[in-house]
């Protein structure tokens, strides 16, 4: 009788739930769905906008990829673009990144932003710098969080911006993709999540600090491109979604110090066809608590809270950029135990996904003329 509970618990809504030794709990790849939910439009005429953050007064800070930052209205008006923002480096995936607040933004009224930053060379590097949200601008803006080394080529960027429990920021990032087996070296910046106090010092329990030959910023390392983050409600804990190469997307809780793998193991296969690494399974590197082979582009991620949508509570949503819409997860004992998908009938790229005050969700489309949409029964 144990043993049958148990097997009915590792097959909860049709999907294997494996344990972590390997292999992972795949996707069944559900297709989409209408589901008791539909989108409107809030705000339209964003330059590939990137990400989203709601203001204490229900105003959102909106960042475009070319380097723009915008206050938007509730009604949908578009602010001009905000002075001060750093310049960046737009090209590729490469821009304005992520926008996160401080979590005493009602005191010190501080934001941050994640961005491509250029160097010499025509190089470029993710980083992180903070300023005072003025009249119109940033005031105060100071670098805090720089990758190293700086390199040459476009691609895998990260980034998101998370503030854990304790007020130390997460920072994602990717393996700069021509660069991936960097992610595997703790001298480099590629491939990791890293943590930093908000004036960009190293938190004392940082897995480490003051180990020769690593970095004291990593916290995890073997990541490929980490575009979605957010810190579960409840525990506190950070998880994430990562793109893989051809198959291979990632949705995980990065730890203190682990390796992730990439690119040693993996679930994708490169874009040529031809395999990465040694296979999907290895002593001593974490498996993905789920994965999605085909990829589901993972970009923009939230834990739901609200009580707007029935039987969502608890649910982290992730934004699909290929082939688009929204995923919807429900999680059970750690593992997830039902996949839903919405919007594809849209065809648009999902590039984040944040829950607003009002209990609502709101998800940006990642296009020349870009919108915010709000999710609503």
């Amino acid at each position: 009788m144990r043993m049958r509970r148990w097997a009915v618990l590792l097959t909860i809504g049709g999907l294997a739930c494996g344990p972590r030794s390997g292999p992972a709990q795949r996707s069944p790849t559900p297709p989409s769905t209408a589901g008791g939910v539909r989108e409107e439009t809030v705000a339209r005429g964003l330059e590939h906008p990137w990400g989203l953050a709601f203001l204490p007064d229900g105003r959102m800070l909106v960042t475009e990829r070319p380097g723009r930052l915008r206050l938007v209205g509730a009604d949908g008006t578009l602010s001009e673009p905000l002075g001060g923002v750093p310049a960046v480096y737009a090209k590729g995936q490469g821009g304005l990144l992520d926008v996160a607040l401080d979590p005493r933004f009602a005191e010190n009224r501080l934001i941050y932003l994640s961005y491509a930053e250029p160097g010499e060379g025509g190089t470029a590097g993710t980083a992180v710098a903070r300023g005072r949200l003025g009249d119109g601008r940033l005031d105060d803006v100071t670098v805090i969080y720089r990758q190293r080394p700086k390199l040459a080529g476009s691609g895998h960027f990260g980034s998101r911006l998370v503030f854990g429990r304790d007020g130390t920021l997460f920072i994602t990032q990717g393996d700069r993709m021509d660069y991936r087996d960097s992610a595997q070296s703790l001298t480099a910046g590629m491939g990791k999540v890293m943590r930093i106090n908000p004036d960009g010092t190293i938190p004392a329990d940082n897995p480490f600090k003051g180990r020769p030959n690593a970095q004291p910023e990593i916290w995890s390392y073997g990541h490929r491109n980490v575009q979605g983050a957010a810190l579960h409600p409840e525990t506190g804990q950070l998880w994430t979604a990562e793109h893989g190469a051809r198959g291979g997307d990632e949705f995980n809780h990065p730890e203190a110090g682990k390796n992730y793998g990439w690119p040693v193991i993996t679930y994708g296969i490169d874009y040529s066809g031809r395999r990465i690494g040694e296979g999907t399974v290895k002593e001593g590197m974490e498996q993905p608590v789920y994965y999605w082979d085909p990829v589901i582009a993972a970009s923009g991620m939230a834990w739901y809270t609200g009580n707007r949508y029935p039987g969502w509570k608890g649910s982290v949503l992730i934004g699909s950029m290929t082939p688009g819409g929204l995923v919807r997860l429900e999680l059970g004992n750690g593992v997830v135990v039902k996949e839903e998908r919405y919007f594809g009938d849209l065809r648009e790229r999902i590039r984040d996904v944040q829950q607003g005050p009002d209990g609502f969700l709101y998800l940006l489309t990642d296009s020349p003329n870009g919108r915010i949409l709000k999710v609503v029964p």
